[in-house]
């Protein structure tokens, strides 16, 4: 009983990290606005770019990209931890080396879903691309930095944030079928990245019309 209480703490600690609205604190401390009545209504990077600048931005964007791997980090400290201090709290079927992938990928999911819907802005939030790369990261670089390297070119060929993060999540999802990574970092990257791209809904219709705003644009 123990165990499960601990691991639903961490789970919780996850989605508190993820929560955090660097975004939407940028924007009342700056300028006193509430970033979600401007430009794509999203507490994301691109937005904070577009509405606030690009120093601004850029803080906010590694600030996301840190809760990404700090969730991770978390995790891979916190469950062994915790068993080493409880010993047979876990199943006795399990243990805490067999557990880990498992903690990564609850807890990688967890701060995703906390940033994408925060508790403190009323289950609002940004699209988790910045955090699902710190996520990625911190899980299996190989996976994270071939994602981000997708990220760069098709920006670079594209100006158009939302189709570059989209290529992104799908670049991570064949590289960590394609490579040698446990079962739950992959079920955790087809996740995450189905979620990143079902939260760009509205840019996916605006590319279809033609309307998708490229970088530097309001949208």
């Amino acid at each position: 009983m123990v165990f499960w209480i601990a691991g639903a703490v961490g789970l919780a600690i996850a989605y508190l990290l993820g929560s955090t609205p660097s975004g939407y604190l940028a924007g009342k401390l700056l300028k006193g606005i509430d970033i979600r009545e401007h430009g794509s209504k999203s507490t994301g990077a691109t937005n904070v770019l577009r509405t606030l600048g690009k120093w601004p931005a850029l803080v906010v964007l590694l600030v996301d990209v840190l809760k990404g791997v700090g969730a991770v980090v978390f995790a891979r400290w916190f469950y062994p931890l915790f068993s080493t201090v409880s010993p047979g709290t876990p199943p006795t079927a399990l243990d805490p080396q067999s557990l880990e992938p498992w903690a990564v990928c609850l807890a990688g999911l967890a701060v995703l879903l906390g940033h994408g819907r925060s508790v403190w802005l009323n289950f609002t939030g940004g699209k988790s691309v910045a955090t699902g790369l710190g996520v990625l990261l911190a899980m299996s670089w190989p996976v994270g930095l071939g994602a981000a390297m997708v990220f760069g070119v098709a920006l670079a060929a594209f100006r158009i944030v939302s189709l570059s993060s989209m290529l992104a999540a799908l670049t991570a999802i064949a590289l960590v079928c394609g490579l040698e990574q446990p079962l739950p970092y992959r079920l955790l990257v087809i996740a995450g990245g189905i979620y990143v791209i079902a939260r760009h809904r509205t840019n996916i219709r605006r590319l279809l019309a033609g309307t998708e705003p490229r970088l530097g644009k309001v949208a």
